[in-house]
């Protein structure tokens, strides 16, 4: 595993752990915990949790409840309080940044589903990408908003230097990698690289540590954050992932690494946190490591 440089890390950083309220928490989530408090504790520094329920469709409040429940089980407090910070009590924040970037770049009405970008993409000679990328099919449109229409802003060639905590220094050119970003989608919501933007500059999050998944995705939330105003973007640190037996990212429908499921069959708390943190390489062997005790492993 790459050294981890935490030295640029200015004290008591604010991170957050974010998860989405779409189903129960695995040991994928733990693992981010792991890693979050474990950093935040190292450095003397504060966890928010947000509850990312930008989607309206797919959130649900039991989720919530259930990740809140088994945050408490594993001894796992944001902040050294109670509260909770949800996307979907500022709505009108996201509006007013889509506005605001309207004034910097383009934004646009765009009819197009993810089904039309992959069957462009296809219709272009491309069989293989790594995301789907707009390819500006509706650009010069001049289509009037209305319900049932995304909306995207337009991003520019520009690339995107970062250096991430753990793997060291990256270059993105987000309108290579995804095209002009949506914004807003079909059903009204707005998205989670808006969302993210918007939220880790207004609640001064200063460190983001997050999976190796998301790392393509921070360039774009870069540069959301500098055309919003914010000055400085937070640190990045992008973690390892725990992968099922063929090498996929677990997911909520994996039961078998389920937080409710492994507390039913009798883990204790600080089981299931030192089998996390093995599975991450910051262990050589699982072991009991209770949540006071992670910031020991980052010291």
């Amino acid at each position: 595993m790459p050294p981890i440089d935490l030295s640029k890390v200015p004290p008591r950083p604010v991170t957050r752990f974010a998860p989405s309220p779409t189903g129960y928490l695995h040991l994928g989530h733990v693992a981010n915990a792991v890693w979050t408090w474990g950093i935040a504790g190292a450095l003397g520094g504060r966890v928010l949790l947000r509850i990312e329920d930008h989607d309206r469709g797919r959130c649900r409040p039991e989720y919530e409840r259930a990740i809140i429940e088994d945050l408490e089980w594993l001894g796992l407090v944001p902040g050294g309080e109670r509260r909770v910070l949800r996307q979907s009590d500022h709505d009108r924040a996201y509006g007013r940044a889509a506005l605001h970037l309207g004034r910097q770049s383009p934004v646009y009405a765009c009819k197009c589903s993810r089904a039309d970008i992959a069957q462009a993409m296809r219709a272009d000679g491309l069989e293989d990408w790594d995301e789907l990328r707009y390819p500006g099919t509706c650009r010069g449109l001049r289509l009037a908003p209305a319900d049932g229409l995304g909306l995207r802003v337009t991003l520019g060639d520009e690339a995107v230097e970062f250096d991430d905590l753990r793997l060291g220094p990256q270059q993105q050119t987000p309108s290579l990698q995804c095209g002009d970003l949506l914004l807003r989608d079909a059903n009204a919501n707005w998205t989670y690289q808006l969302c993210v933007a918007v939220d880790d500059t207004r609640q001064a999050v200063s460190l983001v540590v997050r999976g190796e998944d998301l790392l393509a995705s921070t360039g774009r939330q870069i540069m959301l954050a500098g055309r919003l105003g914010r000055k400085e973007p937070p640190l990045f640190l992008h973690h390892p992932l725990i992968t099922d037996s063929e090498g996929r990212k677990l997911s909520k429908r994996d039961g078998s690494t389920g937080v409710r499921e492994l507390r039913a069959a009798g883990n204790r708390p600080e089981m299931v946190l030192g089998e996390a943190a093995s599975r991450t390489g910051l262990i050589a062997e699982p072991r009991p490591i209770a949540a006071g005790e992670l910031g020991t492993l980052f010291r």
